[in-house]
């Protein structure tokens, strides 16, 4: 059974025609199913008496909250702030773009004939690059030329065009991203640009409508229409943003271009989607406004976002666990593990806390708590309102970083002529299933001995000196030792390979 995928709205490749629509084919429904057919008189009978006796306490009507809102009024408004981007690019190539066969990956007999004709033109150790071209949105936040996208729309990006409501282009410089929050910030060289009205996602409820404005496949200026299907949605390896869910009609291109609520001010950046197609199927998702423009300011005063850290791995609460431990209700993030040497080892949290509060905001989830603390400074301080031993407990710490801790624990501190330059983090349950790998790490940034021995960004760290990894105290236990030389083994683009690294 093909099972539901969280996609990004990745930029829809052009290719050069458009497909036409045809009409649906009418067909007619068989006298019994017919809605028109009137009901025999005595079952309608039948069924205002049954109603009248299942009532038995009148309901009363929920007023209502004003007019449908104005969607010409709010596209009129906001629609030339929201601009097409075109990115153009070389990325490392998929096995279907070097015309390997679906599932031959790492099938040993393939490989040993790769680089033969007919199967695939990469050879061992290799590394390929095939240019790309994509598209997304955007919307201008600054008269100046600041615009708002996401990340993944201008990530490996060489050139980054815009194009404006009036379709003027403009070449754009990408000031900063940030993959974490998907949140990216471009500059165009113009001035007396249109802007969009910005709103507060915290004023948005469940059922409010809302409109999405973009460019799904390339079809620019693009509206549809929705309505808030729920907050705060923890999508998997997004932990640090609570997404704003919609019904809006939202497809590939739509990436990056805004969400407006009824008022016509921009309350989300459109982000991702739930489908099993590729295409819209119900659920988008946006990240709310308020985050963005945090990692915003961020990008234009130091060209960078940074994110805090706690140091935990936590659960949600059900019923069950909340009884063990003396909760009436299953709110709160469950501490299952507390990590040597963090903020929260630190502040003194131990497994078996309950997290309920951070700084008077409730946690309900353990979702929540990720996206309270991700969003928040290093260096920050925090109180933390915590259930523990059936009692209630108040606890202060300050915030590490996540990037220095990550840099930190992957190197022996008591060495630092042994460090082997790597940034690594656990891989999230969803990216082992798409590597198909048990543990592992994701290298997340590169340099010195690393580096230099050809380990890349975006490797995947699966054992070392021939003992398999899950956790960065077992790479540090390795480098304890003071070894000369060390052995990694890596998974890259499908295959594995081992990298010596000389240290010292």
């Amino acid at each position: 059974m093909d099972t539901m995928k969280m996609k990004p709205l990745a930029a829809a490749l052009l290719a050069g025609g458009v497909l036409g629509a045809s009409a649906a084919s009418a067909f007619d429904l068989p006298p019994w199913l017919r809605l028109d057919r009137p009901a025999p008189a005595t079952a309608m009978a039948g069924a205002a008496a049954a109603t009248a006796a299942a009532t038995t306490a009148p309901v009363a009507p929920i007023p209502a909250q004003g007019t449908v809102p104005d969607y010409r009024a709010i596209f009129k408004q906001a629609g030339p702030a929201v601009v097409g981007i075109t990115v153009e690019g070389t990325h490392k190539a998929t096995a279907e773009e070097q015309g390997i066969p679906e599932g031959l990956e790492n099938d040993p007999f393939f490989q040993f004939f790769r680089g033969m004709p007919g199967f695939g033109q990469r050879g061992r150790g290799a590394n390929p690059s095939v240019p790309f071209r994509g598209q997304g949105s955007g919307f201008i936040v600054g008269s100046d030329g600041l615009i708002l996208t996401n990340a993944h729309v201008v990530r490996e990006a060489k050139e980054v065009t815009v194009k404006l409501g009036d379709r003027r282009e403009f070449s754009a410089k990408v000031l900063g991203s940030d993959p974490v929050t998907d949140i990216a910030v471009l500059r165009i060289d113009a001035k007396g640009l249109p802007t969009v009205r910005l709103g507060d996602p915290r004023r948005l409820e469940v059922g409010d409508p809302v409109m999405a404005i973009g460019a799904p496949y390339g079809f620019e200026q693009t509206a549809t229409t929705g309505i808030v299907s729920a907050k705060g949605r923890s999508l998997p390896g997004d932990t640090v943003v609570p997404f704003i869910q919609t019904d809006a009609a939202v497809n590939p291109g739509n990436s990056g271009g805004p969400l407006l609520d009824a008022g016509g001010a921009v309350v989300g950046i459109n982000a991702q989607i739930y489908s099993q197609s590729g295409g819209f199927q119900g659920l988008s998702f946006a990240i709310p406004i308020d985050v963005a423009l945090k990692i915003k300011d961020q990008i234009v005063a130091t060209g960078r976002a940074q994110h805090a850290r706690l140091g935990v791995s936590v659960q949600d609460l059900n019923q069950g666990l909340a009884e063990s431990f003396g909760l009436e209700q299953p709110d709160g993030a469950l501490v299952a593990a507390v990590q040597p040497g963090s903020a929260a080892a630190k502040g003194g949290l131990k497994p078996g806390d309950v997290i309920t509060e951070v700084n008077g905001q409730a946690v309900e989830r353990g979702g929540s708590l990720s996206s309270l603390i991700g969003l928040s400074a290093p260096g920050e301080r925090v109180k933390l309102k915590v259930w523990r031993d059936k009692g209630w407990r108040e606890l202060e710490l300050k915030l590490g970083s996540a990037e220095a801790e990550a840099a930190a624990r992957a190197d022996d501190p008591a060495r630092p002529e042994g460090s082997l330059g790597l940034a690594l983090r656990p891989l999230t349950r969803d990216e082992q299933r798409q590597v198909h790998v048990d543990g592992g790490l994701l290298v997340q940034d590169v340099d010195g001995p690393a580096a230099r021995a050809g380990v890349e960004r975006g490797d995947v760290l699966l054992a070392v000196n021939g003992q398999p990894v899950q956790s960065i105290e077992q790479v540090q236990a390795v480098l304890k030792s003071k070894p000369r030389h060390i052995a990694l083994l890596v998974q890259r683009d499908g295959e594995t390979i081992f990298v010596p690294i000389r240290l010292g």
